[in-house]
């Protein structure tokens, strides 16, 4: 980041200046012409009210670990004679050094390139062959290789996912091509306003920390070698990191061992890396220059509590009130009432140790100010009266039913699983899960809002025209990046 292109601001959000009169005038829709009277529709009937949300039944689940420190969990789900696999590894982002920019991404896509005994095609066509396919993926904390196949060859596929896992080739070509797709990516991704402005409030957020940093430079991209690559992977993909979760219809005496044949001879390795940033907790605004945009890409946020905090089930409620369900209060407020924006959105972005309320709206640019002020207001309103009983009642019932809905598959119930024993919860938490979302009182929201979402400690990234955005940040103080 260069001085020229962002500055960064202590501001007081209350005193954000709204719209100007001119430009109140030009964002004015003409009224529409008289048209013919239509014909009248025929009332809408009142639909049926939902029944009462219940738990989530989770089934048993088995769970064991192999002599080097490998976790497995088997958990028989549906009736569809299918197997899902995820091997989630504890490594990605976080064991990336300051010029290891997305070095772990290019790891998890040189797997599939080919092992020491099947090429890239082998792997393909031998899960087409299973009735699945395989994939591999990284993320901040979690990288996983992934498959599914017919229930009759799980336990084959359980032998793939550890040859991918374990004997990847790493060929020279192969490395210049993934770097090339990455340097394609990234020049893609950087063109878009809001992927700039989650890069720079990432930056803002966590500073000096792995998550903040999402993109590398073109010659720190150049820089990965097949050695950089194997090194990485030997380092960070180990046994002690790794847990292995297969949900489906199969034969679970069959699985097991192979999955003991297939992982048994992995090296333990180290224990995962343990190293949550320290978050901002401090009123800043950081304004990157986009000469001639017409909207202004918005994210803001602060540290809010995990999941293993009392307060993190009455935060999921206060989030959807405000922006994380259709129906929010800041969605109804700038895109509803105002016609600021087309689809804001808020979420918990979640990491061990390091949970961040997040925001953000896509605005028309002559009402950057008058959006950010309204956010604040409704975050405001939050803290100071407690919501009524009746709009919370359908909040919570959305959060209810996407839960229920997001574990009907085997990939769900593995994603929550992985949840779960990421963050130390316990089943527990997925069984309870509607019960105490349904359990939230208007006070606890309001009281976690008061608690977390307070906008003096609030980061924010603006990507937008810098000429015209500039005077509606109202008075600033400039702060040195």
């Amino acid at each position: 980041m260069t001085q020229s292109l962002i500055r960064i601001y202590a501001i007081a959000l209350p005193a954000l200046v709204a719209l100007s009169s001119a430009g109140a005038q030009a964002g004015k829709a003409t009224p529409p012409t008289k048209q013919a009277p239509a014909q009248q529709a025929a009332p809408k009937e009142t639909p049926p009210a939902p029944g009462p949300a219940k738990n989530f039944r989770l089934p048993p689940r088995k769970t064991f670990a192999l002599a080097n420190g490998m976790t497995v969990t088997m958990v028989p789900f549906g009736i569809i004679p299918k197997v899902t696999m995820v091997l989630n590894l504890r490594t990605g982002v976080i064991d990336e050094g300051p010029n290891d920019v997305t070095l772990a991404s290019v790891v998890a896509d040189m797997l599939l390139e080919g092992t020491t005994t099947r090429s890239a095609l082998d792997i393909s066509r031998q899960a087409a062959e299973m009735g699945g396919s395989v994939s591999a993926s990284w993320g901040s904390e979690v990288s996983n290789v992934s498959g599914e196949a017919l229930a009759e060859n799980a336990s084959k596929l359980a032998a793939l996912i550890a040859d991918v896992t374990l004997h990847p080739k790493f060929a020279p070509e192969d490395l210049k091509r993934i770097i090339d797709k990455h340097a394609r990516d990234n020049a893609i991704a950087l063109a878009r306003p809001d992927n700039v402005a989650m890069k720079t409030f990432r930056e803002v957020m966590y500073g000096n920390h792995p998550f903040a940093r999402i993109y590398p430079t073109e010659a720190m991209l150049r820089g990965f070698t097949v050695d950089r690559v194997r090194a990485f992977h030997t380092t960070n993909f180990s046994a002690k990191r790794a847990h292995l979760y297969i949900s489906g219809v199969y034969d679970q005496s069959a699985v097991e061992k192979a999955v003991r044949d297939a992982f048994s001879g992995w090296t333990a390795g180290a224990p995962p890396t343990d190293n949550p940033p320290k978050i901002a907790a401090k009123q800043q605004v950081a304004l990157i220059d986009r000469p001639k945009s017409v909207q202004s890409a918005m994210l803001m946020g602060v540290a809010g509590p995990g999941p293993s905090s009392p307060d993190w089930i009455a935060m999921n409620v206060a989030d959807a009130l405000l922006g994380g369900a259709f129906g929010s209060r800041i969605t109804a407020n700038i895109r509803e009432d105002k016609g600021y924006t087309y689809s804001p959105y808020s979420f918990l972005f979640t990491r061990r140790g390091a949970t961040i309320w997040t925001e953000g709206a896509d605005v028309t640019t002559n009402v950057t100010g008058a959006s950010l002020t309204e956010i604040v207001k409704e975050v405001d309103r939050l803290r100071a009266e407690t919501p009524p009983e009746q709009e919370l009642a359908g909040i919570k019932s959305f959060l209810a039913g996407t839960f229920t809905i997001a574990n009907s598959n085997r990939g769900g119930v593995i994603n929550q699983l992985g949840f779960v024993d990421l963050h130390g919860l316990g089943d527990e938490y997925i069984t309870n899960y509607v019960k105490n979302v349904l359990a939230v009182k208007p006070t606890d929201v309001r009281a976690v809002a008061e608690k977390y979402i307070d906008p003096k400690k609030m980061s924010i990234a603006i990507v937008g025209d810098k000429k015209l955005v500039d005077p509606q940040l109202g008075k600033t103080k400039a702060i040195v990046p």
